[in-house]
C-alpha cells in the first residue's frame, strides 16, 4: 500500500509538471496552428535562468517571477522575427523553423552555462518532507500536485471568462473574421507565442528543483509533451490534463514494476492511442 501511494504521487507529480508544460504547447497549437519543436528548450531555458538568478540572488520566488518572462520576451522575438513569415505557408517550413531555434538555443545554452548537470534547491518553505505511513515524502513534489489542477482552472476560466480570452478563441475559430472586425490578429499571436513560452519556462523553474538542470532535460520534455497533446487531442486542455496523468503514473509505476522496458511505454500507448482513436481521447473531427 505503501509503495502503490508513493508511485501514485510521483506519478501525479511528473504529470502535472508535464501539464503545465503541455498547456503551453496546446494553447499555441490550439490558435495559432504551429506545432513549436523549440517548447523544450524554452522549458530549459526557465530553469537555467531561474537556476542562474538563485546563484546571484537565493530566492526561488524571484526566479520563478523572472524567468517565465525572460523566455516570454525571447518568444516574442521568435515569433516576430522569424515563425511570422512562414505563417501561411506549409507547415513543413514551421516544424523546420523552430527545430533550428532549438538546436540554436540548445546550443546557446550549452555555450553559456556548459554541458555540466546542476542541482537546484527547493526553497525554504518547501524543502521539508512529510510522513506517510512507515515512509516520508518531500513537500515540493506534493506542491507540484496541487499547483498543476490551480493553473488548469486558472487557463480555463481565463479562456472562458475573460474578454481577451473569448478573443483568442475567436481567432482561433476564424482569424479572418476577428482581424475584419478590429482585432490585431498578429499582435494577438505574438502575445499566444509568448504565453505559451511563459507556461513552459514556468514549468522549467518548477521543474529545477524536482530534477537535475542538464543540457539533454529539453529534448525529453518535448517528446513527452508531444505524446501527452496526441493522446489527449490536438488543441485540447482538457486533452493535455488527461493525458498528462496518464503519462506521469504510467512512467512511475511502470520504473518500478517494469523497469526493463519503462522507456517504451510511452510509444507504446502512443501507438494504441492512434490505431484506436487518431484524433486523441478528446481530440475533435477536422
Amino acid at each position: 500500500m505503501e509503495g502503490f501511494l508513493v508511485n501514485l504521487l510521483n506519478g501525479l507529480s511528473w504529470g502535472m509538471l508535464l501539464f503545465l508544460i503541455s498547456m503551453g504547447l496546446t494553447t499555441v497549437f490550439g490558435v495559432m496552428g504551429v506545432l513549436n519543436f523549440a517548447h523544450g528548450s524554452l522549458f530549459m531555458l526557465g530553469s537555467y535562468v531561474s537556476m542562474q538568478i538563485a546563484r546571484w540572488f537565493m530566492p526561488f520566488w524571484l526566479g520563478l517571477l523572472i524567468a517565465p518572462l525572460f523566455v516570454a520576451g525571447v518568444a516574442v522575438l521568435i515569433e516576430r522575427f522569424l515563425l511570422r513569415n512562414v505563417y501561411g505557408r506549409d507547415v513543413s517550413f514551421q516544424l523546420l523553423l523552430t527545430f533550428g531555434v532549438m538546436l540554436f538555443l540548445d546550443d546557446g545554452i550549452r555555450l553559456i552555462w556548459g554541458p555540466a548537470y546542476h542541482v537546484v534547491n527547493p526553497p525554504e518553505l518547501l524543502s521539508g518532507v512529510v510522513p506517510i505511513f512507515s515512509q516520508t515524502y518531500p513537500v515540493y513534489r506534493l506542491f507540484l500536485v496541487v499547483i498543476g489542477p490551480l493553473a488548469g482552472l486558472a487557463l480555463w476560466a481565463f479562456f472562458s471568462f475573460s474578454r481577451w480570452g473569448k478573443i483568442i478563441r475567436a481567432s482561433a475559430m476564424d482569424r479572418e473574421m476577428a482581424g475584419a472586425v478590429g482585432v490585431k490578429v498578429p499582435l494577438l499571436f505574438s502575445a499566444v507565442f509568448a504565453f505559451g513560452a511563459w507556461l513552459a519556462a514556468l514549468g522549467g523553474v518548477l521543474a529545477a528543483p524536482h530534477q537535475s538542470v542538464g543540457p539533454a532535460m529539453g529534448e525529453q520534455i518535448v517528446i513527452e509533451s508531444f505524446i501527452v497533446v496526441v493522446i489527449g487531442g490536438m488543441g485540447s486542455f482538457a486533452g493535455a490534463f488527461v493525458g498528462s496523468l496518464v503519462l506521469g503514473i504510467l512512467s512511475s509505476f511502470g520504473t518500478s514494476l517494469v523497469p526493463d522496458v519503462e522507456m517504451a511505454l510511452p510509444y507504446i500507448l502512443l501507438a494504441i492511442i492512434l490505431l484506436t482513436r487518431p484524433r486523441g481521447l478528446f481530440g475533435e473531427e477536422s
